[in-house]
C-alpha cells in the first residue's frame, strides 16, 4: 500500500509516497482503508524540524493523525459487521500514519461518520473537533453569555471553536487575518478583528482565551477576567522550548485558570462530536483538497497561511505497484 513519510527534516519535498505493507489489525482493531486524511496545524513544524527538541527526531515518520474511510477488515475480539462501515477516525496518542491506503487502529478510535457527509468533511473532524469540545467543554466548561476570544478563529481548529462556542451560548471573539474575518463572522463570531492590525490591548477581557498560535502567550493570559480561563492549543515553533516551559510554568502556578492538555480523545469524545455535526450545531470546513500525488502542496498550502478550515489529503485509488 502506499503511505505518506519522509525520513529526513525539511521543506514539503522532504515528502514521500512509500510501499509499505498493509497492516494486520491487531485484537481488539480495525483495518480501514483510508479515504481521506487532514494535515494538521502543527505537521508542518514538525515535518521542518522546528519541534525536534520537543517532539524527538527519530525516523521514518508517518502523516497525519485523523482520516475518514470503510472498515475493511476486523481483528479478533471486533464484531464483523463493523465491515463495510463507513468511519472517522484518530490514531492513537501522539501517533501518525494515517495518509496511507489503510490503517490499523482500535476500535474505540473510530466511529461512524455523519450521515451524508462527504470523506473530506469527515476527515476534517476528528482531531480539531475533538480539541475544541475538549478544551471548550470540559477543560474550560464556558458557559452561556460568557465571552470567548478565539485566537486563530479561521482555521481547523479555530473555525471549530467559533461555531461551538456559539453553539454553547458564549459571545465569541474571532481574531483573523484580514481577508477571513467577515467569513468568521458567517461562522458565528460576534466581533472579529484583524490580528495584524488588533493588539491584546486593544481587544477588552475575556472568560476564556482560547489560542491556537501561541506566540505572546503572557500577553492573551492577560486578557482574562477574574476566574477566566487561558487555553493554550499550539507553541510558539520559533521558541518551542521557552514556549512549552512557559505554558508548564503557568499552569503550575496557576492551575485552575492555564488549562494546557494533550488531546486524546475517547469513543465517547467522537459520538458526540458526530452529534454536533448531525444537529446542524457543526458544519467540517475544508480550505482546499489535495489528491495524494499532491501532499507536498497541500503542505506548502498550510504553510502560506490564512486558512479557512482544513487542508484534506484524499488518498483515492491504490494505482498498484509502479515498475
Amino acid at each position: 500500500m502506499r503511505a505518506v513519510r519522509y525520513e529526513r527534516f525539511g521543506p514539503p519535498d522532504v515528502l514521500t509516497i512509500d510501499r509499505v505493507p498493509v497492516p494486520e489489525p491487531g485484537p481488539g482493531e480495525v483495518l480501514v482503508r483510508v479515504h481521506a486524511a487532514s494535515v494538521g496545524g502543527g505537521e508542518t513544524e514538525i515535518r521542518a524540524g522546528s519541534l525536534r527538541r520537543v517532539m524527538g527526531s527519530r525516523m521514518p515518520r508517518g502523516l497525519g493523525v485523523d482520516f475518514s474511510g470503510r472498515v475493511s477488515g476486523v481483528g479478533p475480539g471486533v464484531d464483523p459487521a463493523r465491515v463495510g462501515e463507513e468511519v472517522l477516525g484518530i490514531l492513537p496518542h501522539m501517533g501518525f500514519g494515517s495518509t496511507a491506503d489503510f490503517v490499523a487502529v482500535p476500535q474505540e478510535r473510530v466511529v461512524a461518520a455523519p450521515v451524508g457527509l462527504d470523506p473530506a468533511g469527515a476527515a476534517a473532524l476528528p482531531a480539531s473537533g475533538t480539541t475544541v469540545l475538549t478544551a471548550l467543554v470540559e477543560k474550560a466548561r464556558l458557559r452561556e453569555g460568557e465571552r470567548l476570544l478565539v485566537r486563530g478563529a479561521s482555521g481547523g481548529v479555530g473555525s471549530t471553536a467559533v461555531q461551538v462556542g456559539r453553539a454553547l451560548g458564549a459571545h465569541v471573539t474571532g481574531l483573523a487575518g484580514r481577508r477571513n474575518l467577515d467569513w468568521v463572522r458567517d461562522l458565528g463570531a460576534h466581533e472579529v478583528f484583524d490580528h495584524r492590525e488588533t493588539g491584546p490591548a486593544d481587544l477588552g477581557r475575556f472568560d476564556v482565551v482560547l489560542d491556537v498560535v501561541g506566540s505572546e502567550p503572557g500577553a492573551y493570559r492577560r486578557l482574562r477576567v477574574p476566574g477566566g480561563r487561558y487555553l493554550p492549543l499550539a507553541i510558539d515553533p520559533r521558541r518551542p522550548l521557552r514556549s512549552t516551559a512557559d505554558t508548564l510554568w503557568s499552569a503550575a502556578v496557576d492551575r485552575r485558570r492555564v488549562l494546557p492538555f494533550s488531546n486524546n480523545p475517547s469513543r465517547e469524545d467522537l459520538t458526540e462530536l458526530v452529534r454536533y455535526v448531525e444537529s446542524g450545531r457543526l458544519v467540517p470546513v475544508v480550505d482546499e483538497v489535495f489528491p495524494v500525488e499532491r501532499v507536498r502542496e497541500a503542505h506548502r498550502r498550510v504553510e502560506k497561511g490564512g486558512l479557512r478550515g482544513k487542508v484534506v489529503v484524499a488518498m483515492g485509488e491504490d494505482p498498484g505497484p509502479r515498475g
